[in-house]
């Protein structure tokens, strides 16, 4: 029984189970096994939740500038947003394709901008005025002209713009154009190894269309990564009136205690400590001299002692700022 046991071997099942294949995962569900240790080093996108609410706001621009930018019915849509490695983008890229290396310039980085044969074609076509309904045509095996660059580069002017307009309220950031490459070997920006979030977009106008892939890797998105990893951007994306409000009529009504503060002097801990009942201080202040009006430890404004009536009272002298009032205290000091 025992040779029976150790001798046993394992079908095909177990073994997909093992190392963390799941035929019924095709939707990037979670997994398990070796798989899974493998892919522990890639860090989720839903870690960065406002990342989803940028690149929607990129959808809904890139709609309008390109409907403007080919003067034609262009729909953006969000396919998905993942996690990769940087090695594993370029090997998966499909030929033939143009890259574009741009440049974050207030995060000093670089990010990648793949625009597929596809939409290429479909936006050359469009814009020297082909036909509507009928296929881009596509020439295969030959190098894209100078004149396709360029349409294709005016394009990605377009998409970068709105990218920046995109991340304008969360951080101001500038994507710069650096080149136009259409060997990935050639656009290498990070190390295979590297984490990166890619996006990808489909652009269609009628019959025609295709994709644009949107690459960053981590290091380009760590400056701001306490911005993304928030849930939601009040102070930008929308404004509760109804608590400021609030907030404000309650600071009206609060109580604050203020101090009156004369003078200010040092002395040896052994003066201090033979301080007798009836013993006189003198003081640096004359009857005249202003005095320092403190909330708490923070220097409000400056003033002059009096009476009114049967009460010491003090007369406010400036404005409530802290600059004059410190300025105060550390002459007296």
């Amino acid at each position: 029984m025992s040779d029976a046991l150790s001798e046993r071997v394992l079908n095909q099942d177990e073994i997909d189970s093992l190392l963390g294949f799941d035929l019924g995962a095709d939707d990037g569900s979670e997994r398990s096994g070796i798989r899974s240790i493998i892919n522990s080093a890639l860090v989720s996108y839903e870690r960065l939740p406002m990342l989803e609410i940028v690149f929607d706001r990129l959808v809904r621009l890139m709609t309008t500038s390109l409907r403007n930018f080919t003067s034609d019915n262009v729909e953006v849509s969000l396919d998905n947003i993942s996690s990769i490695r940087f090695g594993d983008y370029l090997n998966s890229i499909p030929l033939p394709a143009i890259l574009a290396v741009f440049r974050a310039e207030e995060l000093d980085n670089y990010g990648l901008l793949t625009v597929d044969s596809n939409l290429i074609y479909s936006i050359v076509d469009v814009l020297l005025g082909g036909r509507r309904g009928t296929a881009a045509l596509r020439i295969e095996g030959r190098p894209y002209t100078t004149i396709e660059r360029v349409l294709v580069q005016r394009m990605i002017e377009v998409v970068l713009n709105d990218a920046r307009q995109a991340f304008e309220p969360l951080t101001p950031v500038h994507f710069n154009l650096d080149r136009l490459e259409t060997n990935p070997r050639f656009a290498a920006i990070a190390r295979p190894a590297n984490a990166a979030i890619l996006i990808k977009l489909r652009i269609d106008m009628e019959d025609r269309g295709g994709r644009i892939e949107l690459l960053l890797p981590y290091a380009t998105l760590e400056p701001i990564r306490k911005m993304l990893l928030q849930q939601f951007m009040g102070e930008k994306f929308g404004r509760d009136n109804i608590w400021e409000s609030h907030l404000a009529t309650e600071l009206w009504t609060t109580d604050t205690e203020v101090r009156v503060v004369l003078d200010e002097q040092q002395a040896p801990l052994s003066s201090v400590l033979n301080l007798k009942v009836g013993d006189t201080l003198m003081l640096n202040t004359a009857p005249d001299s202003d005095v320092s009006i403190r909330a708490g430890s923070v220097p409000l404004t400056t003033g002059r002692i009096g009476r009114k009536g049967q009460h010491v009272a003090v007369r406010v002298e400036g404005p409530i700022t802290t600059d004059a009032a410190t300025r105060l205290t550390r002459r007296t000091a």
